[in-house]
């Protein structure tokens, strides 16, 4: 058998979901849920192994979902829209469906989920997805036990790499995330989010001045009073965005 949960904020496609899925005889549908928010917390407490997942839902969309959730669980997107197709398989999604929905359509990918299942994948960071040029995170999604936090990107005050998470502090408290500082400057800005030293992701905006600290060596004051370190490739790059006036 195959657990599967359902999610989209539509009942009538979750009822056509749940019509053709429960023909399968080796599926087992264990739950369904309205929101993104649902769809976390029921994926953590009814363990499914796939879901298949609406992408455009209010507060939380379905990449959203998929990057708060096990991610040894296969993921089915189904959606009415074509155009996110190219970051859906770049999140590493099993099938993307459209609506409106073919009975065959979603055997085949019951069929891909039932093959991601098998193969058993050991947990990995998820790969952001890839975004159109120009095109970057507004917010940054955070689980912390059951609760889930929304961080607006002009919230956020800077990142610290703690090997495979980053420690992320916004408006004086700090939230830790499964995800590598690269990763997470990918999908930032770089015109507003800075490098400024390998373990350090800085908003440009919250720099106060800069202070040199030991030969070629140099912190950074935020606006709260932190001291980042900045290294030689981050003061270059500091002087690139800003140019060399102000202390710079």
């Amino acid at each position: 058998m195959i657990d599967v949960l359902i999610v989209d904020d539509e009942e009538p496609a979750r009822a056509v979901l749940r019509e053709m899925l429960s023909r399968e005889p080796d599926v087992r549908i264990v739950g369904e849920c309205a929101t993104g928010f649902e769809a976390v917390k029921a994926a953590s407490e009814l363990r499914p192994q796939a879901v298949f997942l609406d992408i455009e839902m209010p507060k939380l969309d379905g990449f959203e979902v998929l990057e708060l959730i096990d991610p040894q669980i296969a993921v089915v997107f189904v959606t009415a829209y074509d155009t996110y197709a190219v970051r859906a398989f770049d999140v590493h999604a099993v099938d993307y469906v459209l609506k409106p929905f073919r009975a065959e359509r979603l055997r085949e990918a019951l069929e891909s989920a039932r093959a991601h299942v098998l193969k058993r994948p050991e947990p990995a960071v998820l790969a952001h997805a890839a975004r159109q040029q120009g095109e970057y995170a507004q917010r940054v999604v955070v689980k912390d036990g059951t609760r889930i936090h929304l961080i607006p990107v002009d919230r956020l005050d800077y990142a610290q790499a703690q090997d495979d998470y980053v420690t992320l502090r916004s408006e004086g408290k700090s939230y830790l995330k499964t995800q590598t500082l690269g990763s997470l400057e990918a999908s930032l800005d770089p015109a507003v989010f800075v490098r400024v030293h390998r373990s350090f992701l800085v908003r440009l905006d919250r720099i106060r001045s800069l202070e040199l600290y030991a030969k070629n060596s140099r912190v950074a004051i935020l606006g709260d009073g932190v001291r980042v370190p900045v290294s030689r490739e981050g003061h270059a790059r500091l002087q690139e965005l800003l140019g060399s006036e102000g202390g710079i």
